[in-house]
């Protein structure tokens, strides 16, 4: 690994302080340059080609366990410590930003609706409980807005919508895509925190227009709608904290290749036994 990891950094600093730095032989470097490699550093070249892939494939969103599973789905026979040791040795870490804490004790007072999920975020069928919120994402032109509205089911994105502003449009217009789209039957649980948009009266009879039971989070406790956080952190970690953003339309078109193209259909979930939504969905929705 030494000898490697000598070849890998010859460009940056000279073979002899990379060899005086590890107390490596130069002649022994030399020597093992000229041997055929072994089975084992073939292997380990291989597997390493293969997990710079996942990397790339995930938007360097996997971990060490996900891309373990996204090797055994290829075929490939090796063991965690074996990935996580190549993955440290050669730097590839996931996309991560240090998470939320929560300043100060949260607030528990009774929502306007009642807490019917109680941070229970599970669905044993599609389109029965959903969970909607709004984040900012910034570009050079001003903030752009995204509403989302998730399956608990199958954590997957059924509705959303992107405006420059704040506003009741920009709730309503990722909910009718929602309904649109899924055409839930009566009874399905809407469930939110207690924003103004949530609470609006235009907001509240489209929910009773289509039969539909809001819930609300208590006031000031994200971890009440857990799940929708969860989206919008995986969203900023792995596509908006590392990019920037010239116009709202650069955005725009980057966040729906991230809903649609990835996330929906190809980013896979621990929750859902490590597959996507989509994925999720045809493997276990009867028709």
């Amino acid at each position: 690994m030494k000898h490697q990891f000598i070849a890998e950094s010859q460009v940056s600093y000279s073979i002899a302080a990379l060899c005086r730095a590890l107390r490596v032989s130069r002649c022994g470097y030399y020597a093992a340059r000229t041997r055929t490699p072994s089975p084992r550093t073939r292997r380990n070249a291989d597997l390493l080609q293969r997990i710079r892939r996942i990397h790339t494939q995930s938007r360097e969103n996997y971990g060490t366990v996900k891309t373990l599973r996204a090797l055994r789905a290829e075929g490939v026979d090796c063991g965690l410590k074996r990935v996580r040791r190549l993955r440290k040795l050669h730097g590839i870490e996931a996309k991560r930003r240090r998470r939320f804490r929560q300043a100060s004790a949260a607030r528990h007072s009774e929502p306007p609706a009642p807490n019917l999920l109680n941070r229970d975020f599970t669905a044993s069928t599609p389109d029965r409980l959903w969970v909607t919120d709004i984040t900012f994402v910034p570009t050079r032109e001003g903030w752009l807005y995204v509403a989302v509205v998730i399956d608990l089911y199958s954590r997957r994105v059924v509705g959303w919508a992107m405006r420059e502003r704040i506003n009741l449009t920009l709730a309503v217009e990722a909910l009718t895509m929602a309904i649109r789209q899924r055409r839930p039957r009566p009874g399905l649980v809407h469930h939110s925190d207690q924003g103004q948009l949530y609470l609006a009266t235009a907001y509240r009879d489209l929910l009773k227009a289509h039969g539909m039971i809001q819930s609300m989070s208590r006031k000031g406790d994200c971890y009440d709608n857990a799940v929708a956080e969860s989206f919008f952190s995986s969203l900023k970690n792995e596509l908006t904290w590392h990019r920037s953003f010239t116009t709202r339309d650069e955005a725009r078109s980057a966040i729906f290749d991230y809903i649609e193209l990835f996330y929906n259909r190809e980013r896979s979930h621990q929750t859902l036994d490590y597959v996507s939504p989509v994925r999720y969905e045809e493997c276990n929705v009867v028709a």
